[in-house]
């Protein structure tokens, strides 16, 4: 079974699927549809049988694949996974028929075209698995680039509010990201032995000349950094997140996000070790003051999707500790956080949509009260928001937990200040659900036809696998941290870092 080329065949199937859909007529809307979801559970069970696949105790890298691609400059078509790549797969393909079946009616075909929306999505979902399965730097970067264009035009043309504004933003901030990489990319295989190929790379990193890795890292790190994004590279999330259609805004902070993260603990710590080391401090802090500053301005959104996308910037800084504190713990803990937060805040938008879709506004002025009128959907916000604030027996609690105590080992000052980012979570969370769905009935939701109509069957489809996923790892992560572990452990390796050990003072007194 492991001989079956699994992930060049994933990374191929959305985009086959997007040209399917893209040539079914616009009056065919259901097909179109129809068609995208079956592809989107295809790549789910190719997924689910490269997870059984996949060997826990076996190479750090598996599936390995190489095609020729352009010899002269050493650029091949590589695809490999370790256990932090195989869990965002795992996590594209559970995400991207939720948020299928969740935008089925978000394309008025009076105005705008559904196959073409639905072809858009399919092909979003190529450029990410492709991006987290490239073993080669060059096909990384391609990838990295060409998955701003799907969701430019997703933006763009399907969103509302000031979708222009937000869908060039979100295209100018990346596209300058990608430029420093770029830089750092060609200096890389310059310095590098003229090669893209992620294992030599790695191999070759501690030849390199100090100043030139530490500029190098610097050029990935920024690119990177805007795509998480990290204070203070945050500004067009909100924008971007706020103008999105909510299922395409569940994707943008739930996985495209998470390339950012993901590169830093591929490409940064393991081809810059000694660069990575020296701007942890600086890292540590950016990601501490993202974590408060984020959290503050979230408790003061009237637009909902805003606040989701204020919520995800704080949490982006959790996931920044975890992965420059340099333990093992905290940077399982982080890999898990970037998959949790997948699924809890993918939910939380996805559910956000739905209140929005209803009463046609996503102000929080203008609900108030709704959970009268809508009660298990109102209860299924609450449920979201819990998750997302980390509440213990949900998902996203495990993974802060393991963060939190892996960063208290070696930093415990940015370990006790990202603390205050918890607090502040229960006050945005709380604040929106008491201001959105409970208290006084806003009398103008009564006029609201739409409103009167509480979660349908096809809801309940969509967010049932969500609730369940957060519930199961909120109490059994171990399926997860087994397949992650490995790969922290061999990323700090590569780093050369070790895990604290403690320490036996005179008297037998424990310290750290």
């Amino acid at each position: 079974m492991k001989d079956f080329p699994f992930l060049s065949v994933l990374t191929l199937l959305p985009l086959v699927g997007a040209l399917v859909v893209a040539f079914i007529p616009r009056t065919k809307a259901e097909l179109a549809k129809l068609v995208a979801l079956g592809w989107s559970l295809l790549v789910l069970v190719l997924s689910i049988v490269m997870w059984i696949a996949y060997s826990v105790g076996g190479d750090r890298f598996q599936f390995h694949e190489s095609y020729a691609w352009i010899p002269a400059w050493g650029a091949n078509f590589t695809f490999a996974a370790d256990g932090i790549a195989l869990v965002m797969l795992m996590l594209i393909a559970i995400l991207f028929p939720v948020v299928l079946l969740a935008s089925w009616h978000d394309v008025d075909q009076s105005t705008r075209s559904a196959p073409a929306y639905f072809s858009l999505l399919l092909v979003f979902e190529f450029t990410m698995i492709g991006v987290f399965a490239a073993a080669d730097v060059f096909l990384f970067y391609v990838f990295f680039e060409i998955m701003l264009i799907p969701m430019y035009f997703i933006i763009g043309s399907f969103g509302s509010g000031q979708k222009q504004y937000a869908a060039v933003k979100f295209f100018l901030y990346s596209l300058v990201g990608g430029l420093f990489m770029l830089a750092s990319v060609i200096g890389l295989w310059v310095v590098g032995g003229k090669t893209f190929d992620f294992a030599e790379l790695a191999a070759a990193a501690g030849d390199l000349d100090t100043n030139t890795a530490r500029w190098l890292f610097l050029g990935f790190f920024v690119a990177f950094a805007i795509k998480a994004p990290f204070f203070p590279f945050h500004t067009w999330l909100p924008d971007s997140g706020g103008a999105a259609p909510a299922g395409a805004a569940a994707l943008l902070v739930g996985v495209m996000d998470k390339v950012g993260t993901f590169g830093i603990l591929r490409y940064c710590l393991s081809l810059f070790p000694e660069a990575s080391r020296w701007f942890a401090p600086a890292a540590m802090a950016l990601a501490v003051i993202g974590i408060i500053y984020a959290a503050l301005l979230a408790v003061g959104q009237n637009d909902l999707k805003r606040l989701v996308s204020y919520t995800s910037i704080a949490h982006f800084g959790f996931i920044g500790i975890g992965i420059f504190a340099f333990t093992t713990q905290a940077g399982t803990g982080a890999v898990l956080y970037m998959v949790n937060h997948g699924l809890a805040t993918g939910l939380l938008f996805i559910v956000v949509g739905m209140f929005v879709a209803r009463r046609g506004s996503s102000l929080v002025s203008d609900f108030g009260g709704a959970g009268k009128l809508v009660p298990v959907l109102a209860g299924v916000l609450f449920f979201a928001g819990l998750a997302s604030l980390a509440l213990p027996g949900t998902a996203p609690f495990v993974s802060e937990f393991l963060v939190l105590i892996g960063t208290f080992s070696t930093n415990k000052g940015y370990a006790v200040v990202a603390t205050l980012g918890i607090v502040l979570a229960a006050a945005y969370v709380l604040w929106m659900i008491q201001r959105t769905t409970q208290g006084t009935l806003n009398p103008a939701l009564t006029e609201v036809p739409a409103m009167s109509k509480d979660i349908t069957l096809r809801e309940k489809v969509v967010v049932a696998p969500l609730i369940a996923l957060l519930l199961v790892l909120g109490f059994y992560p171990k399926p997860l941290t087994d397949v992650i572990n490995p790969a922290v452990q061999a990323t700090m390796q590569d780093v050369g870092v070790q895990d604290p050990v403690p320490t036996v003072e005179a008297g037998g007194k424990v310290g750290g």
